[in-house]
């Protein structure tokens, strides 16, 4: 199959600007309504109302789901050119938010999320027009014919489809070396507070969507911190789930005992609100049986200010601190914060990354990836190449298109050459060790000092945005997420601070199996007292 877009950089990124968002001209051209309303929101107003706010206004009469989807279209008309946040919109939009208008005056809102616009990462299947890529020209021609799981449950809640964010091109999952933010159909996202800074990965354009508000709430994957790292990149509230919360079917994926969507907002009540809509049990996916129950009947009990009085919170500062001075001094407000709103801080609560840890992990992870992805495209209808073999060839053959100057396959062939049947007994005792040494290295912290949750800085700075990255570049904050995302557990990311250059720094509050109630519950009450986040200024650089 030939791409559909030209091998030079400057012609992708044009390329996927006039092509891939193409949808965007046409909303241009037709943003008159039928039936005009005044309305007393206005743009402003978004940044501060939160997904309860906003229902209130269209119950009111004041703000309708059609003029807010019509808003952020325009919002992304006006600032996608800069941020490449976004890979497309969604051409049915607009007629989805006036069906929603029309349900809501004859039967009244489904749910929270009834009117919402709702922005999907780009690896997330929809039965419509909009393309699922995984970032990759390779998959252009790929036509799935359903939508992901999660993409039911949010038009079942009454969630106008937006349209789909820009990510790291295959989840970061080709190649170590991948160009956070980067992907052959959307181009590099850039981080809304500075512009030379980048948004992270592999979530970036869910998150820079979210922080620039491009739509009220936005979806992401996490692997291997996906959502949670870019989330305190950019000043938003980032939810990996307990694993199998929210169901993985219908999403492009890498591994089925990593993987989990959740979403990434303004606000913890919008994050907490979109969580309780994607979540539930799923046929196709086991792991959701097992998640039942993480999540109260009503998300809204939770939202509790109080939830921190009383409560055992440890600080993990090992390996954090003492990195960046920025981050220090966020962390030390953070902590300050905790005491006074009632909880007993733990010192010492540091979590240790099982020196074995990484032995097992990586040939479990190539061993699941080919199985996965092998399962997905031959799922999926359309041109495209029909396994991994086929990605791995068609990434040589398209080298300039693909960027593999920039960085390679390596996690592709090594999949492709060391990955295993998932009944072989030595990738069963690998997924086995990994499980069971990540869920220690938390559990016994937790246990040791009747935890109820342990807080620690979410990671450093925006790093300048690009692909010069050097040989040995190392990151400390990984093993925040190695150990959790290998056991399977929940992380939230918080604003909590910028740098004296205005760079966003975040706070993530990690804990174990099914925690996701309490974590939201803590992270709420922190925003509600802390009250740090600011709106992004699209700084160009901050240097």
């Amino acid at each position: 199959m030939r791409p559909t877009i030209r091998t030079t950089h400057c012609a992708l990124v044009a390329a996927a600007v006039i092509g891939l968002t193409a949808p965007l001209a046409a909303q241009a051209m037709t943003t008159t309504r039928a039936e005009p309303r005044p309305t007393t929101v206005r743009e402003a107003h978004l940044e501060r109302m939160t997904i309860l706010d906003i229902q209130r206004a269209m119950d009111r009469e004041r703000l309708t789901s059609e003029q807010l989807t019509d808003l952020y279209l325009k919002r992304i008309r006006a600032l996608n050119p800069r941020l490449r946040a976004v890979v497309t919109v969604n051409p049915d939009a607009k007629g989805i938010a006036r069906d929603s208008d029309r349900r809501r005056r004859t039967d009244g809102a489904r749910g929270p999320l009834e009117g919402i616009p709702v922005l999907l990462k780009e690896n997330m299947n929809t039965a419509d027009r909009q393309p699922t890529t995984a970032g990759s020209a390779a998959l252009l021609g790929a036509r799935p014919n359903q939508d992901a799981e999660v993409v039911k449950r949010l038009r079942a809640a009454g969630a106008v489809i937006l349209g789909k964010a820009n990510m790291t091109e295959w989840a970061n999952f080709r190649d170590p070396r991948a160009v956070a933010g980067w992907s052959a159909v959307g181009g590099l996202t850039r981080n809304p507070y500075v512009l030379d800074r980048s948004a992270g990965g592999s979530s970036s354009g869910s998150a820079a969507a979210a922080a620039a508000n491009l739509a009220t709430v936005t979806l992401g994957t996490d692997t291997g911190g996906s959502i949670v790292d870019p989330a305190g990149l950019t000043s938003t509230v980032g939810v990996r789930p307990t694993l199998g919360v929210a169901s993985r079917t219908g999403i492009v994926p890498i591994s089925s005992r990593h993987d989990t969507p959740g979403p990434v907002a303004r606000n913890v009540t919008d994050a907490a609100l979109t969580l309780a809509a994607i979540a539930g049990t799923d046929p196709a996916d086991p792991d959701t049986a097992a998640a039942a129950g993480a999540l109260p009947a009503d998300i809204g009990e939770i939202l509790d200010r109080g939830a921190l009085r009383g409560k055992r919170i440890g600080v993990w500062r090992a390996g954090h601190i003492g990195v960046d001075r920025d981050v220090d001094r966020v962390f030390e407000a953070t902590v300050r914060k905790l005491k006074a709103l009632g909880a007993t801080v733990v010192e010492g609560a540091d979590v240790t990354e099982p020196k074995e840890l990484l032995g097992h992990l990586l040939p479990a992870l190539l061993s699941e990836f080919k199985h996965d992805i092998n399962a997905y495209l031959a799922a999926t209808p359309g041109s495209h190449p029909e396994n991994l073999a086929g990605l791995i060839a068609y990434n040589e053959k398209y080298r300039g298109l693909e960027r593999m100057d920039w960085f390679g396959q390596m996690y592709f062939t090594e999949a492709q050459k060391n990955g295993v049947d998932l009944k072989d007994p030595a990738y069963r005792a690998h997924r086995a060790a990994a499980t069971d040494l990540a869920r220690r290295s938390i559990d016994d912290v937790l246990k040791a000092e009747k935890l109820d949750a342990i807080v620690t800085p979410t990671g450093l700075p925006a790093p300048e945005v690009g692909h010069q990255a050097k040989e040995g570049d190392t990151n400390p904050f990984v093993s925040t997420t190695n150990s959790s995302v290998a056991a399977g557990y929940p992380q939230i990311s918080v604003p909590a601070g910028y740098t004296a250059k205005g760079l966003p720094l975040g706070v993530t509050f990690l804990g174990t199996k099914a925690s996701d109630a309490r974590l939201l519950g803590y992270a709420y009450a922190f925003e509600q007292a802390a009250q740090v986040r600011k709106a992004p200024r699209h700084l160009p650089s901050v240097g």
